[in-house]
């Protein structure tokens, strides 16, 4: 979990590859309203995010219920939205890329074609509520190093 730039998405795939487990982006919930929202630079509300989260949290159990491991990668700024991913499950391990919105908003800066606008990384910074139970790595290291604290950290 992490604001926009965090690095979820490379930590996540290489890490799934490493893993050999299979990867899911929430970005590819996301309903095209919410996409075009976002497109144009207009935060999602709750109510946007609600049938995202449903979605997101049904995959979850499925990975439970079938006792298949994966990585997925969300950003997860509130907890009332890490609860609904994660309320009531064994064995969901929470990793939060952390780091400041300067690096982060370079990071943006130099992203193409993707839908989230550098514009709207402050309105991120401004509802992430860190979590008190997550494994939390800064995002200035490099993602071997942010990997390799995963895998030591979750004897993955």
């Amino acid at each position: 979990m992490g604001v926009a730039g965090s690095g979820k998405t490379t930590i996540g795939r290489q890490l799934a590859t490493d893993l050999g487990w299979p990867f899911f982006e929430a970005d590819d919930f996301h309903s095209a309203a919410n996409r075009r929202k976002m497109s144009r630079g207009i935060p999602l509300d709750d109510d946007d995010r609600a049938p995202w989260l449903t979605a997101l949290r049904t995959q979850i159990d499925v990975c439970l219920a079938t006792g298949r491991n994966a990585v997925l990668v969300c950003s997860a700024l509130k907890e009332k939205y890490r609860q609904t991913l994660m309320k009531g499950t064994r064995g969901v391990l929470l990793v939060h890329l952390s780091g400041d919105l300067a690096t982060i908003q370079a990071r943006i800066a130099r992203r193409k074609g993707h839908f989230m606008k550098a514009g709207m990384l402050q309105g991120q910074f401004e509802i992430l509520e860190p979590p008190a139970n997550a494994l939390v790595l800064d995002v200035r290291n490099s993602p071997a190093a942010i990997i390799a604290e995963i895998k030591r950290q979750f004897t993955l």
